[in-house]
């Protein structure tokens, strides 16, 4: 049998599930960081004099409530491992210096506040031990834990840590996923038990679609969305002033083990209301903003709003360069305009991120800003659409109004201007800039081999790339040196100098996640590929993915080449779903339909979900399934070999700043 020998583990190796998430790896640093030159060290200067730095109120609210902090700011999992150093950006101290945007610097001041915080009476936060934060609630009897972080160990460290701090033996009796982000739902199993929640004890509420969008939204372009957020993430850069100082939304991401527990409990339609616990909360839907499944919520009796990460403080990302779907930046501005509406009497505003803001007066004009900030993005890039600039063009206008210039929670510490308004063009147009010039261009190295000697050759590309750069012209610099890079990868002093570019690009940037980008390019530039040494992927995500996005994932790694002209038929009957699946393969595509029963199939299996899920989580051979039992197989399995023979394997490292 051709299939004996294959498991179907590992073909899902690279789901990413939204995130990404690992340890520096273990590289030898050949080169290290530079200094800022003194063009970098300019521009940093005069943002630094353009900006008003020194408004005290984020500072007091960042801190406001605090109780403590973790006494050892080192949490390992149970092997041993690293899975949070709450020391790691202690640095982040003073005045910034020259290779830290001072805006970047102030916003990861504020981040860096860390501990166990009191909202208001009943509601606590955790911060800045997670890219995100965890919100506790008191009920009656027990505890509502809203958004447990991304990683079971640091979510259960930071539970126990604050319970013992607030005195506290009662037991988590229910917990609410805002959105279907990974960072927001990950750490549950720390949280609570799952046999406490099958057996009714705990509830676990989310908005509508949560499971579908929690598991679907990254799994199909996984491995691409999985290499890109090492880029945005910072994935393997240090802490220090000359390389990570954190993303602009949150510190960094835990790493541990991800998990997912399927909620119990679903919010349909704003202004539906629970009570939990004795806690009375009332929903606000927020679908296709920050998250395609998202929810605000306000517990009227404590006049206490929950954000989500609908509205933080700074400009979010309209499109994220780990590379997502485009998000609705006119629905966005809309949902925020209605939250101003809803809760006339709030008292108090947190969120997902950052730290909260109080005062109804405060409150209403923080909302009024962020609403103002997305409905410009959107209305700003379609304007100018309709004046007919391109992608590219919209993505350099530098207007900003006054107003939201001067708001730091409406700069783009994590989005950005530049790259939001793109995204509003690319969610309206596509990528097509409607030049015919643009329809059909060549791939990035032979355009690249053409430039270069249409320049004169790779020495005189250089030549006149280092004067651009000791003229501090450095985004002139990055795309002359790209080419020379793409025509001749091997070339070090290509490469150096690129990176030595990228490098200072980074040390100017505004936004954590360009920053990232930038520093990780010019790491990988000098060192090679960065690979993460640990991943917070779990079987949990697989278990919550359909059958139908199971088959599809499957189908889409198919070598399309290997398989033309081969025409099989296969039926996959599931006795525990009472669900009947024809896997067809033609014309090189594997599709999929349920409820289809194939007259002449090549081969039919009959089995049970959790026997297919033996074959893609534990390693289970087919052979060993259809002896045991587990598995019937009617037909010629030579036909089930010929498609998952062909199952390719992506590589998670592929590389992005050479070819």
């Amino acid at each position: 049998m051709n299939f004996q020998s294959t498991t179907l583990a590992s073909l899902l190796g690279s789901l990413s599930f939204g995130l990404i998430l690992a340890s520096a790896p273990a590289l030898a640093q050949q080169q290290a960081p530079k200094d800022a030159t003194p063009a970098t060290a300019k521009a940093n200067a005069t943002e630094r004099q353009a900006l008003a730095l020194n408004d005290q109120q984020d500072f007091d609210e960042a801190t406001r409530g605090l109780i403590a902090t973790l006494a050892d700011p080192v949490v390992r999992a149970a092997d041993g491992k690293l899975v949070w150093d709450a020391s790691r950006f202690d640095f982040i101290q003073g005045d910034a210096p020259a290779t830290v945007n001072p805006s970047l610097w102030r916003q990861e001041k504020l981040n860096n506040a860390k501990g166990l915080f009191k909202v208001t009476d009943g509601i606590y936060q955790v911060r800045g031990y997670d890219l995100a934060n965890m919100t506790l609630v008191e009920g009656n009897t027990g505890w509502i834990v809203i958004d447990p972080l991304l990683t079971a160990e640091i979510a259960k460290a930071t539970l126990a840590f604050a319970l013992d701090k607030l005195g506290s033996k009662k037991p988590v009796v229910a917990v609410i996923y805002t959105h279907s982000h990974a960072d927001h739902f990950g750490g549950v199993r720390g949280v609570i038990n799952e046999a406490d929640v099958l057996a009714g004890k705990v509830k676990v509420i989310a908005p509508e679609g949560f499971m579908d969008n929690a598991i679907a939204e990254n799994v199909l372009a996984g491995n691409a969305m999985t290499r890109r957020a090492t880029y945005q993430f910072g994935n393997g850069l240090d802490a220090n002033p000359r390389q990570g100082v954190g993303s602009g939304l949150g510190k960094a991401l835990s790493a541990g083990t991800m998990g997912l527990i399927p909620p119990t409990d679903t919010v349909t339609k704003t202004g539906q209301e629970m009570t939990v616990d004795g806690v009375r909360i009332r929903f606000q839907m927020a679908q296709g903003s920050e998250a395609p499944s998202e929810m605000m919520f306000y517990f009227p009796d404590k006049k206490a709003l929950c954000l989500s990460e609908v509205l933080t403080k700074h400009m979010h990302n309209v499109y994220t360069i780990r590379g997502a779907k485009m998000r609705d930046a006119l629905a966005w501005s809309k949902y925020a305009n209605e939250t101003i509406d809803m809760y006339p009497d709030v008292e108090v505003a947190f969120a997902s991120h950052h730290w909260p803001t109080w005062g109804g007066a405060h409150i209403r004009q923080y909302m009024a800003n962020q609403r103002d900030t997305y409905r410009f993005l959107h209305d700003e890039a379609l304007n100018l659409a309709n004046k007919g600039a391109t992608m590219d063009e919209i993505g350099n206008a530098g207007f900003f109004p006054k107003g939201l210039n001067a708001d730091a929670a409406s700069r783009g510490y994590y989005g950005t201007l530049s790259h939001n308004l793109r995204a509003v063009y690319a969610f309206y147009l596509g990528y097509y800039d409607a030049n015919p010039a643009s329809l059909n261009r060549l791939p990035p190295v032979e355009t690249a081999r053409r430039y270069v000697a249409a320049m004169g050759g790779e020495a005189a590309v250089l030549a006149t790339a280092r004067k651009a750069f000791d003229a501090g012209d450095y985004r002139w610099v990055a795309e002359l040196v790209n080419h020379a890079v793409f025509a001749n990868p091997e070339s070090q002093a290509a490469r150096h100098l690129q990176a030595d570019t990228l490098e200072q690009l980074g040390y100017q940037a505004e936004a954590g996640t360009w920053r990232n980008a930038y520093l990780v390019a010019a790491k990988e530039l000098r060192d090679g590929v960065i690979k993460p040494s640990t991943s917070t992927q779990g079987p949990d995500m697989v278990r919550g993915m359909s059958l139908e996005l199971l088959f599809d994932f499957i189908a889409l790694r198919l070598n399309h080449q290997k398989v033309d002209g081969l025409k099989l038929g296969i039926n996959m009957v599931f006795t525990d779903l009472k669900e009947t699946w024809a896997l067809e393969l033609s014309n090189s595509v594997l599709n999929n339909t349920r409820g289809r029963v194939l007259a002449k199939p090549d081969v039919t299996l009959t089995l049970t979900r959790p026997a297919f899920l033996g074959m893609l989580l534990a390693g289970k051979k087919l052979p060993d399934l259809i002896q045991a039992g587990a598995v019937k197989l009617e037909g010629d399995p030579k036909a089930f070999g010929a498609v998952f023979a062909n199952v390719e394997t992506f590589d998670p490292y592929f590389n992005i700043v050479t070819p």
